[in-house]
């Protein structure tokens, strides 16, 4: 016996269901029309008055033999997440419940951000029986994508009139971050395998963990020479060294106004977000732990205690539904938010735009403090769009721009001078460069072992 998956069905109430309506198409002002023909071969007041009773009677008698629409049930399928840019289908079941063929029309409508297609769909349905419906979606905004209605319309026999009803079944589908800086990562985490010893290099330094010992060469840092080993072969031995592993890592994503601006046409939300990506696949590779904060005045989603094997799940569906708030960002309460995770020495990376006024005003002191603890990385979007304004200066208005350009990147020079004075390593790149600048920057934490 074939079993059915389950179904999102109408809810009840008032707001969720609409009354049956009336409609008409395009056939009864050409009916109208066409009694043109008759009023001019028998010019009369009977004739124009016959023809009008005529045109109202047919779509009555066209709405009364119809039939309810009510008689026809609609279910829908859950639709999977998918990746921004990709495309899936949603598929609604009809049934027709009644004692008559159904024939009409049926439209499954979705907010236009997700990418609607082949929405409407003619349908016979004999008695008892069901037929699918399939709308092809492709997302064009990250997040959740709502269904907003579907209308039934049921056409009378002669196709003049007929009647509709719309109402509410619950759909969505989840566009996941497109994860496009993953191009990045086979590279990165070629390096990473180096730096694990999984290959002949082998690096040296403090903060790692013993690996073995080896004759001195020229260029070898001093501080790794191992005395008592090099007083027994008598020849100068140094240390080797492994990075550690099962470091962690902390991530903070800025959801505060300062995120809602566009770069490249692209959110800055969403640049930082694809740098939190690769970054995490790169720090779970290295068998650091891993935890994402999202928040502005209050932390709107939490990753703590993913495992290696669902980290990238567990951060793409978290961070998909996010959106920027028209808020400023509460740094006080996001650093003890940090601290509440961990009170060990960790790398936190703060995804935030640098923006002068917004740094200096409410991101400065909070800083200080969290510099004191751990080892704060922050990553920004920059704007190329300034580097371009800078270079043409062609008439007066360019210049002006540039100087304008000039202006900015000298503020935001100062902010990140100021933040290198309490301890806090900027990473500020274009949105193309910024995922792949933060994952060397933490490869290079690893090879000196800073982390």
């Amino acid at each position: 016996m074939c079993r059915w998956p389950p179904f999102s069905t109408p809810r009840s109430g008032p707001s969720r269901f609409r009354a049956e309506t009336v409609f008409v198409t395009g056939r009864l002002p050409a009916l109208v029309i066409l009694g043109a023909i008759p009023v001019v071969v028998y010019p009369s007041f009977a004739t124009v008055w016959l023809w009008f009773l005529f045109c109202l009677t047919v779509p009555v008698v066209d709405v009364a033999l119809a039939g309810k629409t009510t008689a026809v049930r609609v279910m829908r399928r859950p639709t999977a997440p998918i990746r921004l840019g990709d495309r899936t289908t949603s598929e609604l079941i009809v049934e027709n419940t009644g004692s008559r063929r159904f024939r009409g029309q049926i439209r499954d409508a979705w907010q236009p951000s997700a990418g609607a297609r082949d929405a409407r769909a003619r349908l016979t349905i004999p008695a008892g029986e069901r037929r699918a419906v399939i709308t092809r979606l492709s997302p064009t905004r990250r997040g959740d994508r709502q269904a907003v209605r579907v209308t039934i319309r049921r056409s009378g026999p002669f196709g003049i009139a007929g009647r509709q009803r719309s109402f509410y079944i619950p759909g969505q589908v989840r566009a996941l971050p497109p994860f496009g800086s993953r191009k990045h990562l086979p590279s990165r985490l070629a390096r990473l395998r180096q730096l694990d010893g999984r290959s002949a290099v082998r690096i040296r330094g403090q903060g790692t963990e013993f690996d073995s010992l080896r004759d001195y060469v020229d260029g070898d840092d001093v501080r790794s020479i191992d005395w008592r080993a090099t007083a027994r072969r008598r020849s100068t031995v140094v240390r080797t060294w492994q990075p550690e592993k099962d470091r962690h890592i902390i991530i903070v994503l800025d959801t505060s106004r300062t995120s809602a601006g566009r770069v490249d046409d692209v959110p800055r939300l969403d640049a930082a977000m694809d740098a939190a990506l690769l970054l995490a696949a790169l720090a779970s590779h290295a068998g650091d732990r891993v935890d994402l904060l999202a928040g502005d005045r209050r932390v709107h989603r939490r990753v703590v205690g993913s495992g290696r094997t669902t980290l990238l799940n567990d951060l793409v569906n978290a961070m998909a539904p996010l959106e920027p708030t028209l808020l400023e960002a509460d740094w006080p309460m996001l650093g003890a938010e940090v601290t509440k995770l961990s009170r060990q020495r960790a790398l936190v990376v703060l995804l935030t735009p640098l923006e002068p006024a917004a740094v200096e005003e409410s991101l400065l002191p909070p800083m200080s403090v969290l510099a004191q603890r751990y080892r704060v990385v922050l990553g920004s979007v920059a704007d190329p769009a300034l580097s371009r304004m800078l270079d043409q200066r062609d008439d007066a208005r360019e210049i002006y721009d540039a100087a304008a350009a000039a202006r900015t990147i000298a503020l935001r020079n100062r902010t990140s001078s100021a933040l290198g004075r309490l301890g806090v390593e900027v990473v500020d790149a274009d949105p193309e460069r910024l995922p792949a600048a933060l994952a060397d920057h933490y490869l290079s934490l690893k090879a000196r072992g800073l982390l």
